[in-house]
C-alpha cells in the first residue's frame, strides 16, 4: 500500500489542507490605510480657517519668519493683512468701489427722507466722492449768524434728524467748521477759531444729543481757507460760513480713488 503524507503533529486525520490566508492580513492594512486618507482628505475640505492660519503663521515663525499674515487657502498663497478682508470677499477694487457708491447713496436717501419729514430737505447739500459722504450745512443764517458759532434752531433739527443714520451707518465722522474771509472779529481772534467753533458745536449735538460714539467723530477748523465760493457778495460770503458733516469711506486708497469715476 502506497505511505500516506506524514500529518505535522497534533494534526487531525479528518482535517484537509485550506487556502493560504496570509494576504487578508495585507489586505485588511491597505483598506485601514484608505480610510484614514479619505479621512483626511475629508477634513481638510472643511478648514478652520484661523486653526489653518495659526499653523501656517507657526511654521512660518519656525522657518524665519515671524508672521506670514492672513493665508488664502483656495490659492495657497499669502495675502497681506490690509488686503484680506477684500480678498476674502472676492470683488475687485472697482466692484467695491461701486457697492461704496450705493451704500452712500442709500445713506444720502435716508438722511434726506429724515429732512423731508420736518420740511427740511433744501436745506443741506450732499456730495459722494472718494472721502466718502458730505452733508453740507451751508447758507447764511439757516445755520450760523455771522461772527457766532450758535446753532440756529434750523441746525438743530437738522443735526437731530440726520443723526440716527450716521449713527447706524458705523463709520468715522469727521466734522469740518469753515468761515466767511474777515480775518480777526468782534467774537474771535481769527477765521480759524469761528469754523473750529462752528464744527465744535455741532459734534457736541450729534455726540450729546444724537448718540454718535465719540470714539468715531472728530472737529476740524479750517477757518476761511477752503471757500467754496469766492465772491465778494454777502450771499457769496454767506456760503462760506458752514460746517460739512463727512461721512468717511473705509476703504482702501485703491478703492476710494475710483469713487468719482462711478459717480460720474
Amino acid at each position: 500500500m502506497p505511505r500516506g503524507r506524514r500529518r505535522p503533529h497534533g494534526e487531525s486525520e479528518g482535517e484537509e489542507d485550506g487556502p493560504d490566508e496570509r494576504w487578508m492580513a495585507s489586505y485588511m492594512d491597505m483598506v485601514t490605510v484608505l480610510m484614514c486618507m479619505f479621512i483626511v482628505l475629508f477634513a481638510m475640505s472643511t478648514v478652520d480657517e484661523a486653526k489653518f492660519e495659526q499653523l501656517a503663521n507657526s511654521l512660518a515663525t519656525g522657518f524665519g519668519a515671524v508672521n506670514v499674515g492672513a493665508i488664502d487657502t483656495a490659492e495657497g498663497v499669502v495675502v497681506p493683512d490690509e488686503l484680506a478682508d477684500t480678498a476674502d470677499e472676492g470683488f475687485t477694487d472697482a466692484e467695491l468701489a461701486a457697492l461704496e457708491v450705493q451704500d452712500f447713496t442709500e445713506l444720502k436717501k435716508e438722511i434726506l427722507s429724515k429732512l423731508e419729514a420736518v420740511g427740511l430737505a433744501d436745506t443741506t447739500q450732499f456730495v459722494v466722492n472718494e472721502r466718502g459722504l458730505t452733508v453740507g450745512l451751508v447758507g447764511s443764517e439757516t445755520f450760523f449768524m455771522p461772527d457766532s458759532a450758535d446753532l440756529s434752531e434750523v441746525a438743530t433739527t437738522v443735526i437731530d434728524a440726520m443723526a440716527p443714520s450716521l449713527v447706524a451707518a458705523g463709520l468715522e465722522i469727521s466734522v469740518e467748521g469753515h468761515a466767511d474771509r474777515h480775518g480777526q472779529s468782534v467774537n474771535y481772534d481769527t477765521d480759524w477759531e469761528l469754523s473750529a467753533g462752528r464744527a465744535a458745536r455741532v459734534l457736541r449735538r450729534l455726540v450729546e444729543q444724537g448718540g454718535v460714539p465719540q470714539e468715531s467723530i472728530l472737529a476740524v477748523g479750517f477757518g476761511s481757507a477752503r471757500p467754496i465760493s469766492t465772491g465778494d457778495t454777502l450771499a457769496d460770503q454767506a456760503q462760506n460760513r458752514r460746517v460739512d458733516v463727512v461721512v468717511l469711506s473705509d476703504q482702501s486708497d485703491a478703492v476710494r480713488e475710483l469713487i468719482p469715476e462711478v459717480v460720474g
